[in-house]
């Protein structure tokens, strides 16, 4: 009898967790592992939770036809049933925010957008991601992280102590929104900050370039 306990127990340890991202409605049948998504615009999730070590194979059917993902680990898991690429990172919190950033700041960060935006320097060992169309990728060991999905802004209000990681993702077309602003701002021209006790001689504010 002991010997089946800790059998079951050990089976029931096992977790897998999958954010389902589509444009539209999501079916989904008792077995969680058979989806079928309709064409639509509107951004819709659904979380489905296994509890088993073993491979779990998703049946997904769409209007061009169906296809197959697998969960092979435990963990939290992102499948982008979606027509945009999705993209995104780890966030760090617990930092005070800076409403200034200083030229060599802008260009790292839009350095690094870009990359992100092309795929490139992604691995889950850096926590960013890059995910296609009809593709499914591991995010997170723990399946309670938090991920918000494109469109939804992280609430300033969100208690970040609440959950082990969060991270936050895009639609392709929006992060090249973001980018396309980032650089319209590189273009500004960068002068001293008149704020308060700022002893950085390298923290600027940004003012747009007089012609």
């Amino acid at each position: 009898m002991l010997v089946i306990l800790l059998f079951l127990g050990a089976c029931s340890s096992h977790q897998k967790k999958v954010l389902v991202y589509a444009n539209s409605k999501i079916q989904v049948d008792e077995s969680q592992k058979n989806i079928t998504v309709t064409d639509g615009t509107t951004q819709v999730e659904q979380e489905l939770n296994f509890n088993t070590g073993d491979v779990v194979v998703l049946n997904i059917t769409n209007s061009k036809g169906q296809y197959k993902l697998e969960v092979t680990e435990d963990g939290l898991w992102l499948a982008n049933l979606k027509k945009d690429t999705l993209v995104g990172s780890m966030q760090h919190t617990g930092e005070t925010r800076n409403t200034r950033i200083t030229q060599d700041e802008l260009k790292l960060q839009l350095d690094s957008l870009n990359k992100l935006v092309r795929g490139e320097n992604v691995s889950a060992a850096a926590k960013n991601y890059f995910i296609p169309p009809g593709k499914i990728q591991k995010i997170s060991n723990f399946t309670n992280a938090k991920i918000f999905g494109p469109f939804t802004p992280v609430p300033s209000a969100f208690d970040a102590g609440s959950v082990p990681e969060i991270y936050k993702f895009y639609n392709l077309s929006e992060e090249n929104e973001i980018i396309s602003k980032l650089t319209e701002m590189s273009k500004y021209k960068y002068e001293r900050g008149d704020e308060k006790n700022d002893d950085d001689d390298s923290v600027y504010t940004i003012h747009p370039t007089k012609k």
